[in-house]
């Protein structure tokens, strides 16, 4: 046997075993060590994770332990698991991320089913994603509406190399990517429909230790975390057409506070709606005279 960190492997570990070790490694740091184990070990052995429960009897050779020990200490040291893996799951697509990126949660998908409820499967419009860190959104809606032609913009360079690496892997060719700071890179241009999920979280706030490994400008906005909502209500409207929609992600104590941000910078036809959990997340709105 050996022992490299506080995980000790057989040097030609059964898989079986090698799986009941790292889920009790990872049982004091993540909230799903098996399939945390699982997914880790499949990568190291680079097979699909159902490979593992058909052959539980087939062992480790030294280079792939090495491999999983390390993924698996990396994952106990609080490394998002998709940071150590490189990719994501989010509305169907594998998605490469990174530390410049956010990774994609499972809540943002009900910005990307309110955004596609107001497109028309034929429908050719314009779509702007503000914030679009690995592109998730907008490769959601641009692989789902491929007649419509999607604007996303950030501020980090680095993340829109990651987008426009998923744009190229999945063949998505709507899409197209600006750098700057909110809608800087489309002053002068209209949108349709402008869809964010902008960072929300109070810059004091204890949550932010445990995400500590992602990009902190792209979680905290400001002492209540309202900032960058506070920018985007101000500023969206320039590039709205007449009859277009914002549709915001926030914080499910945020509804009140977005609601208003909103209608004190004219917006109207303001409605929230809530996720699979119940939970107030996504805050949509029209600029202008409220529809009748």
């Amino acid at each position: 046997m050996v022992r490299e960190g506080d995980l000790t492997l057989n040097e030609y570990e059964p898989i079986r075993d090698a799986l009941a070790r790292a889920t009790d490694r990872l049982s004091r740091s993540s909230d799903s060590p098996r399939l945390d184990a699982e997914l880790l070990l499949a990568r190291a052995i680079d097979v699909p994770r159902a490979y593992l429960m058909a052959h539980p009897e087939d062992t480790l050779d030294p280079d792939a332990r090495s491999r999983f020990e390390d993924a698996v200490e990396r994952r106990a040291a609080g490394m998002p698991l998709a940071y150590i893996t490189g990719v994501r799951e989010f509305w169907s697509l594998s998605l490469m991320v990174t530390p410049d990126t956010l990774v994609p949660r499972p809540e943002t998908e009900l910005l990307v089913e309110q955004a596609l409820a107001r497109i028309g499967r034929r429908a050719d419009l314009r779509i702007l994603d503000l914030g679009t860190g690995s592109g998730a959104i907008a490769l959601a809606l641009a692989r789902e509406r491929p007649l419509c032609h999607v604007v996303a913009t950030d501020r980090s360079e680095a993340a829109l190399a990651v987008a426009r690496q998923n744009a190229r892997q999945l063949d998505v060719d709507n899409v197209e990517f600006l750098a700057g700071d909110w809608i800087e890179p489309v002053h002068g241009r209209s949108f349709d429909l402008i869809v964010a999920n902008p960072p929300y979280v109070a810059e004091g706030d204890p949550a932010l230790d445990a995400l500590r490994r992602e990009p902190r400008a792209a979680l905290a906005a400001g002492p209540d975390g309202l900032d960058a909502i506070r920018r985007i209500a101000a500023e969206a409207a320039a590039v709205l057409a007449g009859d277009g929609c914002l549709l915001l992600e926030h914080g499910a104590d945020q509804e009140r506070a977005v609601a208003e941000i909103l209608a004190a910078a004219g917006w109207t036809d303001i409605h929230c709606y809530r996720d699979l959990a119940g939970l107030p997340r996504v805050t949509g709105a029209r600029h202008g005279p409220a529809l009748s």
